[in-house]
């Protein structure tokens, strides 16, 4: 049976011992948080960063560049892949470059799709890389009578966190690649990674111009 032990049940050197025992325990209790909480942070920021290519896929499938808009920092820049086009400074320039693009599709009644494979990040302080791969499908209109089309890029992307505690994209950058580094693209841990796309084989047009 387990004995009740009284205060004056504990003689001086007794009590010492035990004082030092419970002092003992709680260094290790506040070093265990002191290591388990940037942890926790980082994972925190790793869901908000991969929010922003969830935001990503869903902008292309309702061709809404108004859900584009929460996706970049103020001051943003955007590198497109097209030799003939320079860098886009400004959020409100960027969302007019998507706002074109989507009407464009909305124009052919057509539809798109995109979606992402992060394979690095690097995270400092208030910053993060992302280094990965993307894949664009393109579903003409059904009447077009045409096969559905995909091309597919590598991307480099810098976000910050803002004072209001959100990540947001600053630099946007990507150039075309073919499609198997995509698909090859290995899944790393809390990094994003599409699953919604499966090779296609028959009716498929690859571009790779």
């Amino acid at each position: 049976m387990f004995k009740v032990i009284y205060y004056s049940d504990i003689s001086n050197g007794g009590f010492e011992t035990f004082m030092s025992l419970i002092k003992v325990i709680l260094v290790g209790l506040f070093s265990l948080l002191y290591m388990i909480q940037p942890a926790i942070a980082q994972s925190e920021d790793n869901k908000a960063i991969n929010q922003l290519y969830t935001q990503f896929a869903l902008a292309f499938n309702q061709l809404d560049a108004g859900i584009v808009e929460n996706i970049y920092a103020e001051d943003a820049c955007y590198v497109p892949e097209n030799q003939s086009k320079g860098v886009t400074m400004g959020r409100d320039n960027i969302i007019a470059v998507y706002k074109t693009f989507f009407g464009k599709i909305k124009h052919k009644q057509a539809r798109i799709e995109v979606d992402f494979r992060v394979v690095k990040r690097q995270i400092e302080t208030n910053n993060a890389t992302d280094v990965g791969y993307y894949l664009i499908r393109f579903h003409p209109a059904e009447d077009a009578e045409e096969p559905i089309s995909e091309f597919a890029g590598k991307f480099v992307n810098v976000s910050r966190k803002n004072a209001d505690g959100k990540w947001y994209l600053t630099v946007d950058t990507n150039n075309r690649s073919e499609t198997p580094f995509y698909y090859n693209a290995k899944p790393s841990p809390e990094l994003y990674y599409g699953r919604q796309f499966s090779p296609l084989t028959a009716e498929l047009h690859v571009e790779q111009d």
